[in-house]
């Protein structure tokens, strides 16, 4: 078991090497890399990412400790850029969508700050980041839930469409293993 649990460090190294986090499973690592390196699905990004979840520009996205993408079917645009702290769960079926067409000229895009996540943030099942947002730190976006602007205090659950502040939250608890 501790020989599997070498190789498959070295070969995450080897297909990561930028990319710090190893507290995936081994055979989810084995499983993307085979369809990341071998089979050219995500090929250009460089952590592990789902089969069926999409990256577009992944060199403006700065991934954080977890893997942008790890979910199943999740769409992550990163063209205006992406900026994602330490400790941000991204789960199933997420948009972070950073760049939107202009209104009267659907053949051009609107330039606007990255989207930044602040630290230990959650954003839960089919929710929807737009671009220009910043979620502060400890933030949890409700599954479904559109977040169309930002909200940077923090300690907060968002929920509906438009996104809105349902409910304040204590200070994150980290735990150090």
């Amino acid at each position: 078991m501790r020989l599997l649990k070498l190789i498959v460090g070295i070969i995450f190294k080897l297909a990561y090497p930028h990319f710090k986090n190893k507290e995936y499973q081994n055979r989810n690592i084995l499983k993307f890399i085979f369809m990341q390196k071998f089979l050219c699905i995500n090929r250009r990004v460089p952590w592990p990412v789902h089969f069926t979840s999409q990256i577009n520009t992944p060199e403006k996205i700065t991934p954080g400790s977890k893997a942008p993408g790890y979910s199943i079917g999740c769409y992550i645009d990163g063209r205006n850029g992406i900026i994602i702290e330490e400790n941000v769960w991204i789960g199933p079926r997420v948009s972070i969508i950073s760049m939107n067409h202009q209104a009267d000229n659907y053949n051009k895009y609107v330039i606007t700050n990255p989207i930044v996540i602040r630290k230990n943030c959650l954003l839960t099942t089919n929710c929807i980041i737009l671009p220009g947002v910043e979620l502060g730190e400890h933030t949890i976006v409700a599954a479904g839930a559109v977040v169309t602007k930002s909200f940077s205090e923090g300690n907060q659950v968002l929920a509906g469409n438009p996104a809105r502040v349902i409910k304040k939250l204590n200070e994150y608890k980290s735990t150090i293993l």
